[in-house]
């Protein structure tokens, strides 16, 4: 079976992923992506497939994935049962090499890292004093932002380049490549992103898939993690965040420059993911500045 193209969007203002996913059983199939994987069992157990390796895991089990791996985690049957109360729950780090900034990893300092990614091709179990110190600074990651999230992944990559407690997961590397699926999905990542600020409909992103709709939003939720309106929304979000921070325009005009038609429920979805208003958000803004 040919692995999946997974896609996670970063958000506004970061050049690399971080997510703390917190599922009734992980939902994602055999997949890859282009970025580097850091990933960290918290909650459950099942079987973890990364290339030709098979082994169980449990919370505490740490990985380092190369670009293009093919993996999957797959939860134990107790976790699908109807009725579960069950958590399964890992902290997720994606990020390509243009993540660390241009020529980053040509710097002699980086030595260490570079080999740390030609091994990753094979992907790595990171085990012993090395995965406490990184499992910690998983947790930190997921409530730091800006420099200090950037420092932190540059700080986990130093530890596990200097690191004797790394093991080769497969014996060889192996690349997922499913060009079907990379191109629906381009064409329809294109077409969101010079759309989104007008009334787009899922109908209309599954005709530029050529796909049928309940088809389409299964096919986008597994390989984004998202669900299509909620895609949408998050970059409309993003968006009338930017022009809070960059201009004088009126939390009305944000509103509906973004792609809204209803300021009520601007304030409603925009109290929900930045925690405040736009008005507070404008005035906290300024004061860091």
């Amino acid at each position: 079976m040919k692995p999946a193209l997974e896609h996670l969007p970063k958000e506004q203002n970061h050049s690399f992923v971080v997510k703390d996913f917190d599922y009734s059983y992980y939902p994602t199939p055999w997949h890859y992506h282009p970025e580097y994987e850091i990933v960290l069992v918290t909650e459950s157990t099942g079987k973890r497939f990364i290339g030709d390796h098979l082994s169980d895991f449990q919370p505490g089990n740490l990985a380092f994935i190369g670009p293009n791996l093919p993996h999957h985690y797959r939860n134990d049957d107790k976790y699908l049962e109807e009725g579960s109360t069950l958590r399964a729950r890992s902290i997720v780090v994606h990020f390509t090499e243009s993540s660390l900034g241009e020529d980053f990893i040509a710097l002699p300092e980086t030595k260490r890292i570079r080999k740390l990614f030609e091994r990753a091709v094979c992907g790595l179990d990171v085990g012993g004093a090395t995965q406490r110190k990184v499992s910690q600074k998983l947790q930190e990651i997921v409530h730091l932002s800006g420099m200090r999230r950037w420092l932190c992944l540059v700080d986990m990559l130093q530890d596990m380049a200097e690191s004797k407690s790394l093991t080769a997961i497969t014996q060889s590397s192996f690349v997922g490549h499913n060009p079907k699926e990379a191109n629906r999905l381009s064409n329809v990542f294109d077409w969101i992103h010079a759309n989104f600020e007008s009334d787009i409909r899922l109908s209309e992103a599954a005709a530029i898939a050529d796909m049928n709709e309940n088809a389409f939003s299964r096919f986008f939720s597994l390989r984004t993690r998202k669900t299509f309106s909620g895609f949408v929304q998050e970059l409309r979000l993003q968006k009338a965040a930017r022009l809070l921070e960059e201009n004088e325009l009126s939390v009305t005009a944000v509103c509906y420059e973004c792609g809204y038609n209803n300021i009520s429920n601007f304030n409603r979805q925009f109290l929900h993911h930045y925690q405040m208003n736009p008005l507070k958000y404008r005035r906290s803004f300024l004061r860091e500045k």
